[in-house]
């Protein structure tokens, strides 16, 4: 009995050997059965975490905020009565800011290879997660991870690509990418992401200076379009599967604000061309969780993507 005991023993210690085997790991997560092709998950070069969250963000008023120009670019949104902007400057160091309106956990993102800011709902099926940088990519994106359950997250897509938590969405919600003189006169009473983080950054620096005039991106993506510059911003929205991408170049030919149509939605478009930033709503007025980033990255993602051209029956 001992040696079937013993037997028995080595065997299922040479099937979990063999399992580890052939799980596919980087940076400590397992990539196996992801939703995305494993093999075009690319490391970033930081370890997990090398990039760090700010996970207890400190804020200034407005008139504190004597480190921002107008014309620097937020992250900013309104939510339970408050509003905060979130300086490109400190995301460009951190991609991810873990924080709260009132009781309502609120995660902000931002990816600076794909210049794409998104907001999304903390709680995800009744559970409050919390994210972190997992160092790496995919289309160039930042692969988050939700230190409950170790699950990888698309940015872009919204949603858990691996782990336990796979194929479950973000519920997005709605945030502006504008100037903070914009974003500052239309709130004047907003809070602001201060340079008290915790971390020894130079927020004044750009660690990616000059990468948004350049046509060359620095990792492999799966599609790739010459419609347009590989940076060029463009307003990117999905409803009910189908994707439309609005050109800020496009949008820069008309006077501004116009209506649209996507997957039988009536839309309303708003694009400012004093400081270069797009909003979309629905015909009800409520804004929609459209996201803001550069041209090669929404394609890469939505190479069916519909396109908004100036001039043209849309």
């Amino acid at each position: 009995m001992k040696k079937l005991v013993q037997l028995s023993y080595l065997i299922v210690c040479l099937l979990l050997t063999n399992s580890w085997a052939h799980a596919t790991t980087m940076n400590g997560f397992i990539l196996n059965d992801a939703l995305i092709p494993e093999t075009e998950i690319f490391s970033g070069g930081p370890p997990k975490d090398g990039i760090p969250s700010l996970d207890h963000p400190k804020f200034v008023k407005a008139s504190e905020a004597t480190f921002l120009n107008d014309h620097d670019r937020v992250l900013a949104l309104k939510r339970n009565g408050v509003a905060k902007a979130y300086p490109i400057r400190i995301l460009n160091w951190h991609e991810i800011v873990n924080d709260s309106f009132g009781d309502e956990g609120v995660i902000i993102t931002y990816c600076p290879l794909c210049g794409s800011g998104t907001a999304s709902e903390a709680k995800v099926g009744g559970r409050f997660l919390q994210y972190g940088v997992s160092g790496l990519l995919y289309n160039s994106d930042v692969l988050m991870y939700d230190r409950e359950t170790q699950s990888l997250w698309s940015q872009i897509l919204s949603q858990a690509v691996t782990g336990p938590m796979k194929g479950t969405m973000l519920p997005a919600v709605a945030v502006t990418h504008t100037t903070w003189g914009d974003w500052r006169k239309r709130h004047p009473d907003t809070l602001v992401l201060g340079m008290n983080t915790g971390f020894n950054r130079n927020y004044q620096a750009n660690p990616y200076a000059g990468y948004e005039e350049e046509s060359s991106i620095m990792f492999p993506v799966r599609f790739r379009s010459e419609g347009y510059h590989p940076k060029e911003q463009v307003l990117g929205l999905v409803i009910d599967g189908k994707a439309k991408a609005y050109p800020f170049v496009e949008l820069a030919k008309g006077s501004g604000e116009f209506n649209d149509n996507l997957a039988g939605e009536t839309l309303k478009v708003r694009y400012s061309h004093d400081h270069k930033s797009a909003e979309i709503f629905d015909a009800a007025g409520k804004p929609l969780p459209g996201v803001t980033l550069f041209w090669f990255a929404w394609y890469a993602f939505y190479p069916d993507t519909e396109i908004y051209r100036d001039g043209v029956g849309n």
